[in-house]
């Protein structure tokens, strides 16, 4: 019966409120994912070494592949690719991370320049395209890979995403909405403290796959950016 028992402990952890613990999540591999030289959309490589004067941030907004999407079109941003981050599980699959025994949230990781993309700018994208009162699901895509996250690499943009989150809870509640429930923090600081690259056939998803699933469940609140 220990396939049962499997089964039943995977489906509570898939439909979890709360993040699973180090010592319940699965172990991982030493070998990262391997993906393709470049990103398809903006023809720069997504692992590093990237461009001097370029930063990067890590955002939780529901399932990868349309979040992918939407971030790599803005003016400003160099790469992305998209991964699990906020877990415990190094290198994880995409299968694992989707019953909730990872800990990891579904995220894309943004390389931008600043100077062309402000990163308060790229916040209230983040926050516009998705529905960050959503808990652990985001629409009909329920679990703890789905909560809302920003994990930054500097102070600097974690202190605007706090300072944006709390101007945008006080635009939700005006409107009705619940509270916030972005998960905050520096990337080194949470849990595993890295970020893990999705296998290859996620990056870039809509590209590869036209017309493919794109849940994002948005609010329609503008989010202030002053």
């Amino acid at each position: 019966m220990g396939w049962l028992e499997d089964a039943i402990r995977l489906r509570t952890m898939r439909t979890a409120t709360e993040v699973v613990g180090e010592d319940a999540a699965l172990p991982g591999r030493s070998a990262e994912m391997p993906v393709a030289p470049a990103n398809l959309a903006t023809g720069n490589p997504m692992r590093p070494p990237f461009p001097p004067g370029h930063e990067a941030i890590v955002l939780g907004m529901g399932c990868f592949w349309g979040a992918e999407k939407i971030l790599w079109q803005l003016d400003g941003v160099w790469t992305t690719a998209a991964g699990y981050a906020g877990g415990w599980t190094v290198n994880p699959t995409y299968e694992e991370t989707c019953t909730g025994a990872t800990g990891h949230t579904e995220v894309v990781l943004v390389v931008f320049d600043p100077e062309v993309l402000p990163v308060a700018t790229l916040l209230a994208t983040f926050f516009e395209w998705h529905d960050p009162t959503q808990g652990m699901r985001q629409g009909n895509d329920m679990g703890t890979q789905y909560r809302s996250a920003v994990l930054a690499t500097t102070p600097e943009q974690l202190e605007a995403a706090r300072r944006l989150g709390a101007a945008y809870q006080d635009e939700l509640a005006a409107a009705g909405f619940g509270p916030l429930t972005t998960e905050f923090g520096m990337l080194a600081e949470v849990r595993s403290g890295r970020f893990f690259y999705a296998e290859d056939h996620h990056q870039q998803y809509l590209l590869k796959n036209p017309g493919g699933y794109d849940c994002h469940v948005r609010s329609g609140i503008a989010c202030p950016v002053g």
